[in-house]
C-alpha cells in the first residue's frame, strides 16, 4: 500500500478546523462570603508549591466626580505607606523576606493588589493585606497625602505633559465624552484636582471604597479551599462592612460628527488618532470588534499594516484595538505618518480598508488567523497564577464582569463563534460612522494634521 502524507494545504486546513479548546477549558474554585461582604474566591493548583493572591477594590477612575479624579489611583500609591500594625516599609520587607512580591494597578473600573511568593508565605500575605483595609485609615495623615501626591503628579508629568503624544489620549477622552461621564478623564487625574485634593477628601473616599463588601479577593495555588477559608474569617472577618455604593450609570455615547482637534508637540512624526464608540465589555459585538481590530494590525500582513507600512511606506507603525469597560467601549486605530507624510493621506487609507472590509469581509484564512492568535494569547494567559493577567486576577475579573469567576470556556466560545458576516456587520455598524479625530503633528507643522481637524481645544 502506498504511503500518503497529507498536503501541507491540507495539514494547514486541519489545524484550522480543530475542535475548539473552549469545550475542555475550566478554572475550578469555591466561592465564600463573610457576614461583612467580602467575597472569597479560591482555586487550587497543587502543581507548584507557589501561591498568588489578588485583591480587588471595585473602584477605580469611574467612580470619582469631577474636581476630584485621580483619588483612586492616589490610593494605588498611598496603600503601599504602611497601615497601623505594618508600619511603613513593613509590607514590602517582611514580603521580600518570604520570598515574596508584591504590585498594584488602576484601572477605570477597579483597583488591584496583588502578592504572590511560595504557599508558606500565604498567612503573612492575608494579615498585611487585612491590617491594610481594616487599620489603614488611622495612619494617614498629610505627610502620607502629599508625599504620594508629589510622587503621582511627577508620574503625570513623565507619562502625560512631558511625554511625547502625552496628551492625545487624553484629548481624545474630552471630545469623546461629555463632562458628565466618568471615562471624560483619566484614570491618573489632573493637576488641578490632585492639587486641591485634601485630607478630608482622601480620607472620606477610602471609607466608602475600600471597605469588605467593596471588594474581592481571590486565593490560587498550592493551597486547601478550607484552611484558606478559615484563614480569611479569622483576619478580615471584624473589619465592619462600609455604606452602600451607587454606582455611575452613563447614557450611551453617540457622535453626530466627526469631532477633531490638532496638537502640536515636540514630536519627530506626525500621528493621528481615530477613535469610535462602541460597546461595553461582555456585549455582543465585542468579541467581532477586538477580532476586527486583529484583521486590521494584528499581523504583519494586516488589512492596515500590510499597505500602510510594507507596501506603500506611508505609515511607521499602525495600531487597532478594542478598548471595552463596564460603562462604554471605544475602538482605536492609531497611526504614525512617515517623515513629511500628510495625515490626510493616512485618512484615506484608513477609511478605504474600512469600506473594502465592510463591504467583502475578511477571507476565511484571515478570520482563523485572527481566532487562533487571540486563542493562543488566551491560553498562553493562563498558563500562570499570579500578575495582573494569570489565573487569578482572570478570576477576579471575570467575577466583577459576569458574576462568574469560570467564565474562561464561554468567553472564548464567543470570538471562536464569530463569523464573517458579524465582522462586516460590526465595521458598518460602529467604524463608518462619526469619530475623534486627534492629529498630533511636530511643532509648527499643522499643515500635516488630518483634512478638516479643528482648533486645538
Amino acid at each position: 500500500m502506498a504511503y500518503r502524507f497529507p498536503s501541507l494545504v491540507a495539514a494547514c486546513a486541519a489545524i484550522l478546523a480543530f475542535p475548539a479548546a473552549a469545550q475542555s477549558l475550566s478554572v475550578p474554585y469555591v466561592m465564600d462570603t463573610l457576614p461583612n461582604g467580602l467575597r472569597l474566591i479560591v482555586h487550587e493548583d497543587h502543581s507548584v508549591p507557589i501561591v498568588a493572591v489578588n485583591l480587588r477594590f471595585l473602584v477605580g477612575s469611574s467612580d470619582e466626580r469631577p474636581g476630584r479624579t485621580g483619588f483612586a489611583h492616589l490610593y494605588e500609591h498611598l496603600m503601599f505607606m504602611g497601615s497601623e500594625h505594618a508600619i511603613y516599609p513593613a509590607f514590602d520587607r517582611m514580603l521580600e523576606a518570604a520570598g515574596a512580591d508584591n504590585n498594584g494597578a488602576t484601572w477605570e473600573y477597579g483597583t488591584m493588589y496583588t502578592e504572590d511568593g511560595p504557599a508558606t508565605a500565604l498567612p503573612l500575605m492575608m494579615w498585611l493585606d487585612s491590617d491594610r483595609m481594616g487599620w489603614f485609615l488611622p495612619t494617614m495623615d498629610s505627610a502620607k497625602v502629599d508625599l504620594q501626591r508629589d510622587v503621582v503628579k511627577n508620574e503625570r508629568r513623565q507619562s502625560v505633559e512631558n511625554q511625547p503624544y502625552g496628551l492625545a489620549s487624553e484629548t481624545v477622552l474630552r471630545l469623546l465624552y461629555p463632562p458628565s461621564n466618568p471615562y471624560s478623564w483619566p484614570v491618573i487625574g489632573s493637576m488641578a484636582d490632585l492639587s486641591a485634593a485634601s485630607l478630608a477628601d482622601v480620607k472620606e473616599f477610602f471609607r466608602i471604597y475600600y471597605a469588605p463588601n467593596n471588594a474581592v479577593l481571590v486565593v490560587a495555588g498550592d493551597v486547601q479551599a478550607d484552611s484558606v477559608r478559615r484563614a480569611v474569617r479569622y483576619w478580615f472577618g471584624e473589619i465592619p462592612r462600609g455604606p452602600a455604593i451607587t454606582w455611575p450609570n452613563p447614557a450611551a455615547v453617540t457622535l453626530a460628527r466627526d469631532t477633531s482637534a490638532v496638537l502640536e508637540d515636540k514630536v519627530q512624526l506626525a500621528r493621528v488618532y481615530d477613535v469610535w464608540p462602541t460597546v461595553r465589555a461582555f456585549s455582543p459585538d465585542e468579541p467581532s470588534l477586538e477580532l476586527t481590530a486583529y484583521l486590521l494590525t494584528g499581523a504583519k500582513n494586516s488589512r492596515l499594516t500590510k499597505p500602510m507600512v510594507y507596501q506603500d511606506e506611508i505609515a511607521s507603525e499602525v495600531y487597532a484595538w478594542q478598548n471595552a469597560k463596564p460603562l462604554a467601549g471605544d475602538f482605536y486605530i492609531v497611526a504614525t505618518a512617515r517623515p513629511d507624510t500628510s495625515l490626510t493621506v493616512l485618512q484615506g487609507a484608513i477609511q478605504a480598508q474600512l469600506a473594502r472590509l465592510a463591504a467583502d469581509g475578511p477571507t476565511a484564512r484571515e478570520l482563523a488567523q485572527a481566532k487562533n492568535a487571540i486563542e493562543a494569547a488566551f491560553l498562553e494567559r493562563l498558563e500562570g497564577l499570579s500578575g495582573f493577567g494569570g489565573k487569578a486576577a482572570s478570576l477576579n475579573s471575570y467575577y466583577y464582569l459576569t458574576g462568574d469567576p469560570d467564565y474562561f470556556a464561554q468567553d472564548l466560545a464567543r470570538y471562536q463563534a464569530v463569523s464573517a458576516t458579524d465582522i462586516q456587520r460590526v465595521v458598518r455598524t460602529y467604524l463608518l460612522k462619526p469619530k475623534v479625530v486627534v492629529s498630533v503633528v511636530p511643532e509648527g507643522r499643522r499643515a500635516l494634521a488630518a483634512t478638516a481637524a479643528g482648533a486645538t481645544p
